[in-house]
C-alpha cells in the first residue's frame, strides 16, 4: 500500500472511529440480566439507607419541607438518568457514562470521569461494610464480634456473589430491592391507616395538626432545608447503575427507557411519599438520625419487633450497595483498562464474563476500610460517606457534560439521537450541573467534615494530573495500536 494510501485509510479510520467509537471494553460480556432485573437495579438505587436511616436526622433538622428537597434532588437525578438513558439507546456500553466521556471528551474525560466514579464506589464500600458491621451489632449475638471482622466477612460474601456471574448479581438485586419495597409499602399502608383512623401515636392525633402545631412546614427556616440537600443528593447515588447493566441485557432498547421512566414516580411515592407521612405522624423533632424514623413511628405505637425488622432492611440496603459498587467499577475499569487508563489486571474476566480484577481492585480499597474500622470505628462512617459525595456530584455533572456534547454533535449531523430523550436541552443540563455545584459548594457551611472534604479537592486534583502523567504514554500506544489494527 502507498503512503498516500495508508495516510488517507488512517484519516478515515479516525472518521469512522469519531463517530461509532468500538470500546473494546464492551467485548466478552454476557447478556444475562433479564428486565426485572434491570427494573429492581434502578429501584434499588433509587431506595437506599438515604431513606431508611438518614431520613430522620434530616426531619430533625428540616422539618416536613424535607419532603420538597427530596422533590427538588429527585427531578434533578431524574434528569440526569434521562440523559445516560438516551447515551445508553444511542450506543449500550458496559463502560456507560466513561464509555461516553470517551466518545465526547476524549481520553482525559474517560480518565477523570472513571477514576472519580471508582473514588465514589470504593468510599462508599468502605461506607457500606462500617455500616453492616454497625447494623449487626444491633442484636447481641453479634456484640461481642469486633466491628472490623463483621465488615470483612461482609465484603468476602458480596464479593463471592460478584465474581459468581452477572444473573447471580441480578438476583440478588432483584430480592434486597424486593425486601425494600415490600418494607416500605407497608409501612405506608400502615401510616394511612393510622392517619385514616385518626389512631394515637405518640399520646397525638396524627394528621395536618401535627405539622401546624409544630412550626409548620419550616419550623428552622428555609436555609437548613437548603443545606440537607447535599446528603438528599447522597441518597439517590446509584441511579447510575441502570446505565451500566444495560450493557449486559439483551434488549436495552425495550428494558431501559421502561426502567429510567418509572425512576420519577417511584422518587415521588417512596421518598417524597414517605417524608409527608412521617410529617404527619410525628413532630420533626421526636425524629434523630441514630435511629431509622420507621423504627420511630413504629414503635411508639408498640408494634413488636419493629427495630428488628427495620434493621434488617437497613442491613438488606447496606449490602445492596456494596453489591452495586462491587459490580459497576469491575465494569467500568475493565473500560478504562482496555484504553490504558487503568491497569491492565483490571480488564481480565473469569470463565463466567465477570471482570474480576476491577471487583478485586475495588475489594483492595474495602480492605482498607476494614483497617479504618479497627482503627477508628466511630468515626469511620462518617469520613468515607463525605468523600464519596465528591465522586457522586462529579459523576452526574461529567453526564451531564457528555449528554451536552452528544447534543451538538446531533444537531451537527454527526450523530442521531433516538426517540427516547431529555427534554428541554441545553436548558436542562446546565441548570442539573448548576445545581450539583450549588449542593458541593453548600458543604462548606458544614465546619467539621464538610470543609476539610472539600479541601480534598485540590488533593484529588493533583492525583489526577500527576497520574496522567504517569499514563499518558501507555494510552497514546493504545490508541496507536487500535488505528494500526483499523487499517491493517
Amino acid at each position: 500500500m502507498s503512503k498516500d494510501a495508508v495516510h488517507s485509510a488512517q484519516a478515515t479510520a479516525r472518521i469512522d472511529v469519531a463517530r461509532v467509537p468500538a470500546d473494546a471494553g464492551d467485548a466478552g460480556y454476557s447478556k444475562d440480566l433479564k428486565a426485572r432485573h434491570v427494573n429492581m437495579i434502578a429501584i434499588g438505587g433509587a431506595i437506599g439507607t438515604g431513606l431508611f436511616l438518614g431520613a430522620g436526622g434530616r426531619l430533625h433538622t428540616a422539618g416536613p419541607a424535607l419532603a420538597l428537597a427530596y422533590l427538588v434532588c429527585g427531578v434533578f437525578a431524574f434528569f440526569v438518568v434521562r440523559a445516560l438513558g438516551e447515551l445508553v439507546l444511542y450506543r449500550p456500553s458496559s463502560g456507560s457514562f466513561v464509555s461516553y466521556a470517551r466518545e465526547f471528551l476524549g481520553e482525559k474525560g474517560a480518565y477523570v470521569a472513571g477514576w472519580m466514579y471508582f473514588l465514589n464506589w470504593s468510599t462508599t464500600g468502605i461506607a457500606d461494610i462500617t455500616a453492616i458491621a454497625l447494623y449487626t451489632h444491633y442484636w447481641s449475638l453479634f456484640t461481642d464480634i469486633p466491628q472490623w471482622t463483621l465488615a470483612l466477612i461482609a465484603l468476602a460474601v458480596v464479593l463471592a456473589v460478584n465474581l459468581i456471574s452477572v444473573k447471580i448479581f441480578g438476583e440478588m438485586e432483584f430480592w434486597f430491592a424486593i425486601i425494600k419495597v415490600a418494607t416500605l409499602v407497608g409501612f405506608m399502608l400502615i401510616g394511612v391507616f393510622l392517619l385514616a383512623t385518626r389512631h394515637e401515636v405518640d399520646g397525638g392525633t396524627p394528621g395536618p395538626s401535627v405539622i401546624t402545631d409544630n412550626g409548620g412546614v419550616l419550623p428552622h427556616g428555609v436555609m437548613p432545608v437548603v443545606l440537607v440537600m447535599q446528603g438528599v443528593i447522597f441518597a439517590y447515588a446509584a441511579l447510575e447503575l441502570v446505565g451500566v447493566a444495560a450493557g449486559e441485557t439483551a434488549e436495552p432498547e425495550k428494558v431501559v427507557p421502561r426502567a429510567v421512566n418509572s425512576i420519577m414516580w417511584r422518587v415521588g411515592l417512596f421518598y417524597v411519599g414517605s417524608v409527608v407521612l412521617l410529617a404527619l405522624l410525628l413532630p420533626g423533632s421526636v425524629y434523630s438520625a441514630d435511629e431509622s424514623p420507621f423504627v420511630t413511628v413504629l414503635s411508639k405505637i408498640g408494634l413488636p419487633a419493629a427495630g428488628d425488622v427495620m434493621n434488617l432492611v437497613v442491613l438488606t440496603a447496606a449490602m445492596s450497595s456494596l453489591n452495586s459498587g462491587l459490580y459497576s467499577t469491575g465494569r467500568i475499569l475493565r473500560s478504562m483498562a482496555t484504553a490504558g487508563s487503568a491497569p491492565k489486571f483490571t480488564a481480565r474476566m473469569n470463565r463466567s464474563q465477570v471482570p474480576y480484577g476491577g471487583i478485586l481492585l475495588t475489594c483492595a480499597v474495602c480492605v482498607l476500610g476494614v483497617g479504618l474500622n479497627y482503627l477508628m470505628p466511630s468515626q469511620a462512617f462518617e469520613i468515607v460517606l463525605n468523600v464519596a459525595s465528591l465522586g457522586v456530584i462529579s459523576t452526574w455533572v461529567i453526564i451531564m457534560i457528555c449528554h451536552l456534547v452528544f447534543v451538538r454533535r446531533a444537531r451537527a449531523g454527526l450523530v442521531t439521537r433516538p426517540s427516547f430523550r431529555l427534554p428541554f436541552s441545553p436548558a436542562t443540563e446546565i441548570t442539573t450541573i448548576a445545581f450539583l455545584l450549588v449542593c458541593l459548594g453548600m458543604m462548606g457551611n458544614d465546619p467539621e467534615v464538610g470543609r476539610r472534604t472539600l479541601l480534598l479537592i485540590p488533593v484529588i486534583a493533583a492525583l489526577l494530573v500527576g497520574g496522567w502523567f504517569g499514563i499518558r504514554h501507555r494510552i497514546e500506544r493504545t490508541t496507536d495500536r487500535e488505528l494500526t489494527d483499523l487499517t491493517d
